[in-house]
């Protein structure tokens, strides 16, 4: 079976790809990772369409974990799962939680073969409560 997938979006680029060579250096290849970051002018945003990218670059049959920083990516996050295909849907998560201990943690689980709701609630485990 293969692990679950892990997406980052964050307003900006940079913090996106920090995050995802953080994960990288935590587990390797051992899950799909794909982040995304910034609007198409380089400026701070997030975006539907690049999304659904990062959706497919991260895919797995074991589901996709996303890793959010600010409620417009979680917004937009939530409308690319809500565009996906019925069978690949279900199989999305958003997580509410910090977006780089949350994906370190979630990669972190994803990469010992964990199940989706698994990933989703370790790397849960860290938000304010």
């Amino acid at each position: 079976m293969p692990n679950v997938g892990i997406v980052i979006v964050s307003h900006s680029p940079k913090i996106a790809e920090g995050a995802a060579d953080m994960v990288r250096q935590m587990v390797g290849d051992s899950v799909n990772l794909a982040y995304t970051g910034g609007d198409p002018g380089g400026g701070l945003g997030t975006g539907v369409a690049s999304i659904r990218e990062a959706i497919d670059r991260a895919w797995s049959e074991a589901g996709v974990a996303i890793l959010v920083d600010l409620g417009g990516a979680e917004t937009n996050s939530e409308m690319a799962v809500e565009m996906l295909d019925a069978d690949r849907r279900g199989r999305v998560v958003v997580c509410n939680a910090p977006i780089v201990e949350g994906a370190v943690m979630a990669a972190t689980e994803a990469s010992g073969g964990s199940p989706l709701e698994t990933v989703r609630r370790t790397a849960e485990e860290l938000s304010p409560q």
